[in-house]
């Protein structure tokens, strides 16, 4: 079997709450402590470089994609097996998507936001089914959820829309459910 990678999709700011550093931090090391590879978006700012740098410091191979665009902005972080610079943002998703076998959403942004939608709208329209798993660090995608709830009330969207991710309260959960998708 291939290596398996998990794409991390959070925020290039940490947040004002320290738990979302705290869980970055666990998410980075659970990941390298079952061996398998981060796919990230090679910024080494915000919990993107606090999920990157634990899991890099516990020993887990990397693979960053950064727009050309934010080269100076993020700073790639050099720490990191491979990186690749995209063209643009949309390129960037998409590399780090078809490198990663799930894909796990910590707090964060618009750009996370858009990440999750992207990928979800994706799974919708059945270009794939891996596993999208929305880690709700101390209730933070609530307000998501309920919008989804809105939507899904409201006709815009089927309700199967919401299996086609899981929210997970920490990263016990996130560990189990990955390693139910990764076997």
């Amino acid at each position: 079997m291939s290596l398996r990678s998990v794409c991390v999709f959070c925020g290039s700011r940490s947040g004002r709450n320290p738990a979302y550093t705290g869980t970055a931090q666990a998410a980075g090391q659970m990941i390298a402590r079952n061996g398998w590879r981060l796919v990230f978006g090679a910024g080494d700012v915000g919990l993107m470089g606090e999920v990157a740098q634990s899991a890099i410091a516990a020993g887990a191979p990397t693979l960053g994609v950064i727009p050309v665009h934010l080269l100076g902005r993020e700073r790639g972080n050099r720490d990191m097996a491979r990186m690749v610079v995209t063209e643009d943002m949309h390129e960037r998703k998409k590399v780090m998507f078809m490198n990663s076998d799930a894909v796990a959403v910590l707090p964060g942004g618009a750009g996370s936001l858009d990440e999750f939608f992207e990928v979800l709208t994706w799974a919708q329209i059945g270009l794939h089914r891996k596993p999208i798993l929305l880690l709700d660090v101390e209730g933070y995608w609530q307000p998501l959820l309920r919008l989804i709830d809105h939507v899904v009330a409201e006709g815009f969207a089927d309700p199967s829309l919401k299996g086609h991710f899981q929210s997970l309260a920490d990263v016990g959960a996130l560990e189990v459910a990955l390693k139910a998708a990764l076997v």
